[in-house]
């Protein structure tokens, strides 16, 4: 069923995609009214009416596109934590993320992307990262390779020599062993940065304009997308533990994706002290 799909139904998904953001973000996009944003956890992470209402629409569209299939989408697991299991269940899981990097949104800035991934049995299968503001869509298949509106992307090597740069999670989103491990980064031959949307900073590593990312979280919807379109644009992934990232959860925290297997472990060396 799954590699049916994958053959014949992709394209369904880029409908629902633009559909959703053309009826429920973009015409909200530096539209924001009073009340259309409401903090959650806190003042960085935050949630607008365009992240609801994309997400509804994308759960009823993506759960129609393959019967028997489960929506694990970040703002309903806000509401009911319980959801989230769905992603280590037997049933195929669309994994979404309505509008990744909310605060770019919010602030008017055009740096926020939609995120769908299709997970069967903890791998995924395909991903989409649509950023409407930048008219970018890239999709991935496993082993079939990442596109970005329709041409190849290989990420290939950083150039010997410059140093690499690495975008990293926001100190809120740190646990103080895990700031400790990311201050590895601040070394010779590494330039960190603060990242933006995380979809969009993978999309860059799949590009080659950046070289890696190191992130402190492993909540799916942020990760999924961008995990199989880094891997299948030749790039690699590895967490503190040397071991790839498992969507279903416990890892060992920081981890790395990055345009290939050498720079990826060299950022895990990094990270857990030992480079």
């Amino acid at each position: 069923m799954i590699e049916k799909f994958l053959v014949h139904g992709v394209h369904g998904v880029e409908e629902a995609l633009r559909k959703a953001a053309a009826a429920e973000v973009m015409p909200r996009f530096r539209q924001l009214a009073e009340g259309d944003v409401v903090e959650k956890s806190g003042p960085h992470d935050v949630v607008t009416v365009a992240d609801r209402r994309a997400e509804e629409q994308l759960t009823a569209d993506l759960a129609a596109l393959l019967p028997g299939s489960v929506v694990v989408g970040e703002e309903a697991v806000h509401a009911d934590p319980s959801r989230y299991e769905a992603i280590r269940g037997a049933a195929p899981v669309w994994i979404v993320d309505p509008v990744d990097g909310t605060r770019q949104f919010v602030r008017g800035d055009p740096g926020f992307c939609m995120l769908v991934a299709l997970a069967v049995d903890g791998e995924v299968q395909a991903s989409w990262t649509y950023a409407p503001a930048l008219d970018e869509l890239a999709v991935a298949v496993r082993g079939k390779g990442a596109h970005l509106d329709g041409r190849p992307l290989v990420a290939g090597s950083p150039a010997p020599g410059p140093a690499i740069e690495v975008a990293t999670s926001h100190p809120d989103f740190t646990t103080d062993a895990q700031k400790q491990a990311l201050s590895g980064l601040w070394t010779e031959g590494v330039r960190p940065r603060p990242c933006g949307s995380a979809g969009l900073e993978y999309l860059a590593i799949a590009k080659g304009e950046l070289d890696a990312v190191a992130f402190s979280w492993e909540l799916a919807w942020d990760h999924a997308a961008g995990l199989l379109l880094v891997a299948e644009a030749g790039g690699a992934d590895l967490t503190l533990a040397g071991e790839p990232f498992r969507i279903a959860g416990g890892n060992a925290l920081p981890f790395t994706a990055a345009r290939d297997a050498a720079t990826a472990e060299r950022v895990v060396g990094l990270l857990a002290g030992t480079a």
